[in-house]
């Protein structure tokens, strides 16, 4: 093993390297974690089936049902087995799969369950040096606890289930550091999406970010996991963040954390993660904090995004190759080049999703709405990522301030973050969303998506139209 400086992905990656990369092919890879959700997992566990093969480590493995579990309130699985008999179906199975293999399975009525990407951490399944793998683009937001975690294909997850392994090339590194301190009223989504309109949805392509630098260092476990979340969105294959003392913090105690000595043990690894000083890294950039603003997309994917207060480009201002796909999405949003978009009309607002359904999300869209009214003929929603997050939002009285402004307070899931149930946008209608994608369609046919934070989503909910949250609270 080489005594050069060494950066935090070349340190997880040997530590996890069962075969190299040799003659073209690809390196094996051991997998410490294997999340599994309802969607992608029912053919890769009729693969094993097939093939009359097992899981090789349950114990290392772990189920949630999250994208197709109604959140609407009261609504149990009998009658959402007659309104949508598909969801109920996927539920079904990996119920089955689960039972039939062994699998731990955080179900329908556990009070742990919960999104993938929010239950795994709560639960301190998640921990730093860690390869974690599932079936679901966005499980990059585990990285933010110095993890290697990404998203696989379906037959990858049966080829996890089986060997515990994975064949991947390895990835190069790329230093996204931002420096400073944030402005008042900046959240670490505004921080992402000023990240990948700086660096475009391909900029990371082959890469795994490292987020670095002052600002990183400053935000908590929450604002760290959006950031990572939506690495995806800017083309790579994953992000992290070194662990440090708040990572060890938010992990002690949890209920899947190594306790006693095992504790100091890993510990005394964990804080030996960070990258070297004097690390080379293939690829950086570095941004300026204090110059972001409060962000929001106006086209179809995430790296169309503007400061909230400034207009769509105009079509001088888009790559040439680019202004096909810019033409495209202002015709499906309804919107033109030049255009402002405070004020624009909106119909929906929508926080939840992986990417800021935490606690630290909650609090932060209530102290926008706290004593205020959600504009009429607006429909707010509100879904936790967990049952646990639900029922802390609850103590902390959030839920009530949520119902008072008359936003509708649901259960725990995906929701309309891809509209896999009866939480979705109708064609025409605008949706300020704190998810991570604005692609044609996500959250219902023909539905259109402006992605912002938390407290934009809140304030655009109370004046009807896209809103700094500054304005209100100020």
């Amino acid at each position: 093993m080489s005594s050069a400086p060494r950066t935090l992905l070349d340190k997880i990656w040997d530590r996890h390297l069962v075969r190299r990369a040799q003659g073209g092919l690809p390196a094996t890879l051991y997998i410490d974690l294997h999340l599994v959700h309802e969607v992608t997992s029912p053919q890769a566990f009729a693969e094993l089936d097939a093939r009359g093969l097992r899981v090789r480590r349950p114990d290392r493995t772990l189920a949630t049902m999250d994208h197709s579990t109604p959140t609407e309130p009261g609504l149990d699985l009998d009658r959402f087995r007659v309104i949508d008999a598909q969801c109920a179906n996927q539920l079904e199975a990996l119920r089955r799969n689960c039972a039939q293999h062994g699998v731990p399975l955080i179900d329908w009525g556990d009070e742990r369950r919960g999104i993938v990407h929010v239950m795994g951490p709560e639960q301190g399944a998640t921990q730093p040096g860690m390869t974690i793998v599932c079936g679901d683009s966005h499980t990059s937001t585990h990285g933010a606890f110095g993890a290697l975690a990404f998203g696989i294909g379906t037959s990858e997850v049966g080829h996890v289930l089986a060997t515990q392994c994975l064949l991947q090339h390895r990835p190069e590194t790329f230093e996204v550091r931002v420096d400073g301190a944030l402005q008042e009223g900046v959240a670490a989504k505004d921080v992402v999406l000023a990240i990948i309109h700086r660096l475009g949805i391909d900029g990371g392509t082959g890469c795994v970010f490292e987020f670095t630098g002052s600002v990183i260092r400053s935000l908590d476990m929450e604002g760290r996991m959006t950031i990572c979340n939506m690495s995806i969105e800017g083309g790579a294959r994953a992000g992290m963040v070194a662990p440090d003392e708040v990572t060890l913090a938010w992990l002690e105690g949890r209920p899947l954390a190594p306790r006693g000595e095992r504790w100091e043990e890993a510990c005394e690894l964990w804080r030996s993660l960070p990258s070297d000083e004097g690390a080379r890294y293939d690829h950086g950039v570095v941004l300026d904090g204090a110059a972001i603003e409060p962000m929001i997309t106006y086209g179809t994917n995430p790296g169309m995004s503007v400061p909230i207060g400034g207009a769509i480009p105009s079509a001088d201002q888009i790559p040439e190759g680019s202004r096909p796909s810019f033409d495209k999405a202002l015709r499906y949003m309804g919107l033109e080049a030049g255009q402002p978009l405070r004020g624009q009309k909106i119909d929906v607002v929508f926080v939840g999703s992986c990417t800021n359904s935490r606690l630290a999300d909650l609090r932060a869209a209530a102290a926008v709405l706290r004593g205020r009214k959600v504009a009429s003929g607006v429909r707010m929603l509100v879904v936790p990522g967990s049952q646990q997050v639900k029922r802390q939002a609850e103590e902390e009285g959030l839920a009530e301030v949520f119902r008072q402004a008359g936003a509708d307070w649901r259960e725990a899931g995906c929701s309309m973050c891809l509209a896999m149930n009866g939480d979705r946008l109708e064609p025409g209608q605008y949706a300020v969303s704190t998810t991570n994608r604005n692609f044609e369609g996500r959250q219902g046919s023909g539905g259109r998506t402006f992605l912002a934070s938390p407290q934009v989503a809140a304030a655009s909910a109370l004046t009807g139209r896209i809103t700094d949250a500054r304005e209100v609270t100020s």
